[in-house]
């Protein structure tokens, strides 16, 4: 697997130390051509293709960007979805909105993937757009989107969240 930089990098410490693990990190500027094709980064195409033999899968995400996951990572939380009672209407609206846009998608020789029309329309994705790493999948911005996203400062008016406590940076 791939190692070092803003790329990925195995971690079987996370796992036991038995299967590595990819972790995807790091944010590229990208554009999608004529057809909906992306060419994803060289330094992720090996994590996103080893652990599912290419097959990926993409989502949409209520922050308005698409989530990229790697079939071994999603399977775990498709399941988890599927168990939820759709008697609940909260739970009923997450699995559509996360299962029912789930679409997979092949990385192509070329390293390429096809994102889905009604992907594109949904993320508001254009031409310019932003790949993000976030650990064992990977978002897929509108450049402009993204760009409103981090200028966004990050408040913390009402304390620090319990996840974070003890965390030093």
């Amino acid at each position: 697997m791939a190692g070092g930089g803003n790329g990925d990098m195995t971690e079987a410490a996370a796992n036991g130390g038995t299967q590595p693990r990819v972790v995807f990190r790091g944010v590229s500027e990208l554009v999608l051509d004529a057809k909906g094709r992306l060419a994803i980064p060289a330094r992720h195409r090996e994590g996103l293709g080893a652990p599912g033999n290419g097959r990926l899968i993409l989502t949409v995400d209520h922050g308005g960007c698409l989530l990229i996951y790697p079939l071994v990572e999603w399977t775990p939380i498709e399941n988890r979805l599927m168990s939820l009672s759709s008697f609940d209407d909260k739970m009923r609206s997450v699995q559509r909105l996360m299962l029912g846009h789930a679409d997979e998608v092949d990385i192509d020789a070329a390293g390429r993937i096809l994102v889905p029309p009604a992907l594109r329309k949904y993320a508001g994705l254009d031409k310019r757009v932003v790949l993000v790493g976030q650990g064992r999948k990977l978002e897929l911005w509108d450049d402009v989107k993204w760009q409103a996203q981090i200028a966004q400062p990050i408040s913390f008016a009402n304390g620090l969240p319990a996840e974070l406590e003890g965390l030093s940076l």
